[in-house]
């Protein structure tokens, strides 16, 4: 269930099939007009609930008059890119969190995001607004055992990464190279004992003495923002490399050999210079 215009027209122009997009009054339905047209384009059928239904099925203080009910586009870990990075959530439980850390997850650049069994349903009406649009464009793997995915990621070729609060490596002097899996634990006792058996490394993100310790949707989202500035960096080095390369092998292939013509009354291409000898002999 998505709610509020913004996310049902992302919901609709996401291309999964909506059902139904109901309306809390008549007036409802005439101010968001376009929106109805559009939906009933795409096959999503339209209703007009009693007043007090949209409030009482609605996960917000304040409903917007609009909500719709869409499908679960599930992926799976076969779907991931054997490149770039992923997220892992283990036993996140707040909704807000999860959806939170997902939006940053999808801001960065992540290739996915991988929701393991123990966390809050990522698909809980809060969790899907705190993602901001994010679950209905990302690819979301669920309800799949921390284990047996973080084996499975390994066999694809990713190094799992572990965030802790404290006694892992700088995040900023990590060596985050290659495919990367980022895994954030819940909010109460971190990585579980039984997942950081499988982790590759464990980093932390330092803070100043005192400090408590970022939550999972902020740790993640710094984890992968950095993943992608190192990307990013690491792309430009590449195209300058290539740049400098390039120019060069244009210099030598269009260098011009100097101008003798005063010295030996004839302009002699491709003859070498450093040879004294040589300069003296046709001076003669």
């Amino acid at each position: 269930m998505v709610e509020g215009p913004k996310l049902v027209e992302l919901a609709i122009s996401s291309g999964r099939r909506v059902d139904w997009v109901f309306f809390d009054s008549p007036d409802s339905y005439e101010r968001f007009g376009v929106l109805a047209r559009l939906a009933v384009r795409t096959g999503a059928r339209l209703g007009i609930v009693a007043p007090g239904v949209m409030k009482r099925i609605s996960g917000t203080v304040s409903p917007q008059g609009v909500l719709a009910v869409t499908e679960m586009v599930e992926a799976s870990l076969a779907d991931l890119p054997a490149s770039g990075f992923v997220l892992v959530c283990v036993d996140v439980a707040d909704p807000g969190n999860l959806g939170t850390a997902i939006r940053g997850a999808a801001a960065a650049g992540a290739d996915g995001a991988v929701v393991c069994d123990g966390c809050v349903d990522a698909y809980n009406p809060k969790a899907v607004r705190a993602s901001a649009g994010a679950l209905l464009q990302f690819r979301v793997i669920t309800k799949v055992p921390a284990g047996p995915a973080l084996t499975r990621l390994a066999d694809l070729g990713y190094r799992r990464v572990g965030a802790v609060a404290r006694g892992g490596v700088a995040y900023d002097e990590a060596d985050f190279a290659g495919p990367l899996a980022f895994v954030a634990g819940g909010e109460s006792r971190g990585i579980p004992v039984e997942v950081s058996s499988l982790l590759d490394c464990e980093v932390t993100i330092p803070m100043v003495q005192g400090a408590e310790s970022l939550n999972v949707a902020m740790a993640a989202t710094v984890l992968c923002f950095e993943a992608a500035r190192r990307r990013r960096l690491g792309s430009n080095a590449r195209r300058e490399s290539e740049l400098t390369v390039g120019k060069d092998l244009g210099r030598r292939a269009g260098k011009v050999e100097p101008d003798r013509s005063k010295v030996t009354g004839q302009v002699l291409p491709g003859l070498a210079q450093g040879s004294g000898d040589l300069d003296r002999r046709l001076m003669i």
